[in-house]
């Protein structure tokens, strides 16, 4: 099935306790892009980048069934660049630098072979930027992801709304779903939010996992438990991409196959932070995903439960 992706492709400097990097290479649309390629081919990207990308980091794409049709290359400006500082406990940062560049005017284009998109992923980018790629496809596609952030709660609500009303399912945090709907609880947060448009939310929760909502339905998805965690950095995007990966091939859009691709986009992000950038996620194999995939499965499954604890009594007296 078509799978489009739309975000930035840019250079990031990160800082974390385990060490900081120069420019590397980072934006959602690579991250994205990167995580579906396992499961959907080819991934369409639809992009910006400045005279500075490196031919060597699109060649790693295309490699991996990344199509750059739909990634303009500004040959008279800058990439966007992002410089971050990690704290000790790695869910907190401070942004030492943002520069728009490229995504200060980006207008996106779409490409023809673009147009039969079945499933489309919006990731975090001005909820304009967004709206116009959904408008400028003549069809619908059979689902549509949209990821968004806090800034734009800030900055451009109105637009937000607008944006949210036209998108399936929302991918957001759960500092921002917080934000989002003015409730603390996340159950009373998702029905806010579903009520603005979406019918699926997914609600990231960092190291402790991922709640998947549809009407009164909850999901839960436990977080890995890892050794080392270097770099959170792109780890949401992973997750995204990994998601939205998982429903392209499955050709489901079904509340059971949105739980498996919950557990697929945890999987694909628990290898991300394992090292700094996308690194990790350039040439991984099948056997490592099918790996990563049984060890969320293992932590999560047990023995049915008697349905009453005096059932329970009786079968240990």
């Amino acid at each position: 099935m078509s799978l489009v992706v739309v975000g930035s492709m840019a250079f990031d400097a990160i800082e974390t306790p385990f060490g900081k990097t120069d420019k590397i290479l980072g934006g959602a649309a690579v991250y994205i892009s990167l995580a579906s390629s396992y499961f959907s081919k080819p991934v369409n990207a639809i992009s910006v980048v400045g005279y500075d990308f490196l031919p060597k980091d699109m060649e790693m794409m295309k490699s991996h069934g990344v199509s750059l049709e739909g990634v303009q290359v500004k040959k008279d400006e800058k990439s966007f660049f992002w410089a971050g500082k990690y704290h000790n406990d790695m869910n907190s940062r401070d942004t030492l630098a943002t520069e728009l560049n490229v995504l200060g005017n980006f207008d996106p284009i779409v490409p023809t072979a673009y147009h039969d998109c079945d499933y489309l992923m919006l990731g975090n980018l001005a909820p304009d930027v967004q709206r116009l790629v959904i408008e400028r496809l003549p069809n619908r596609p059979q689902l549509i992801v949209m990821d968004t952030m806090n800034f734009w709660m800030d900055i451009a609500w109105d637009s937000l709304m607008e944006t949210i009303k036209l998108v399936d399912v929302l991918v957001i945090n759960d500092e921002e779903a917080r934000q989002m709907s003015k409730e603390y609880s996340l159950v009373r947060a998702a029905h806010k939010i579903m009520e603005l448009g979406p019918r699926y939310l997914v609600i990231k929760k960092g190291e402790h996992g991922a709640l998947l909502f549809h009407d009164d339905e909850i999901f839960s998805a436990p977080g890995l438990p890892l050794e080392a965690v270097f770099d959170p950095t792109g780890a949401g995007d992973t997750f995204a991409g990994g998601f939205i990966g998982y429903l392209a091939q499955a050709e489901k859009n079904d509340f059971e196959a949105m739980k498996r691709a919950v557990i697929y986009g945890s999987a694909m992000a628990s290898f991300c932070v394992e090292k700094f950038g996308p690194e990790r996620l350039i040439d991984l194999s099948y056997d490592e995903i099918d790996n990563r995939v049984n060890k969320f499965v293992n932590l999560a499954n047990f023995d049915i439960l008697p349905r009453k604890i005096s059932d329970f009594l009786d079968q240990s007296a």
